[in-house]
């Protein structure tokens, strides 16, 4: 006797797992910081190439939408960071049990918004 198996997969209708949006959030985090890493040296370079440089530098960053943006990017880099050390202790074979699993992917969620949060407040 065959399994039934889907001919038609209803993807709004699946629901993935916690850890597994953590994973692929850890993967968006890293493309994210890898494609901005041009504009974002460009930004840093224009801060020590002159005076005239840095006024441009604070007038682009000045900007609502550009402040919005590199928020995001901070967000991206604090989960990319924190979601890489909860899979490190995965390689290691470190809680790898599912209610840990569970757990540890709320954690990572929960403090690279509050880190992001910390850190924009201080930063804007």
């Amino acid at each position: 006797m065959q399994k039934q198996r889907p001919k038609h997969l209803d993807l709004p209708k699946i629901r993935l797992p916690l850890p597994g949006v953590v994973s692929i959030l850890h993967r968006i985090s890293g493309a994210a910081l890898f494609l901005a890493l041009p504009a974002i040296i460009w930004l840093l370079q224009g801060t020590l190439s002159s005076a005239e440089g840095f006024e441009c530098y604070k007038a682009v960053v000045g900007n609502p939408l550009v402040k919005l943006v590199l928020l995001g990017l901070l967000w991206a880099f604090m989960h990319h960071a924190a979601a890489g050390v909860r899979f490190l202790a995965l390689d290691m074979h470190k809680g790898t049990e599912l209610h840990t699993a569970r757990a540890t992917a709320k954690a990572v969620l929960v403090v690279s918004l509050a880190l992001t949060a910390v850190v924009g407040a201080i930063v804007w």
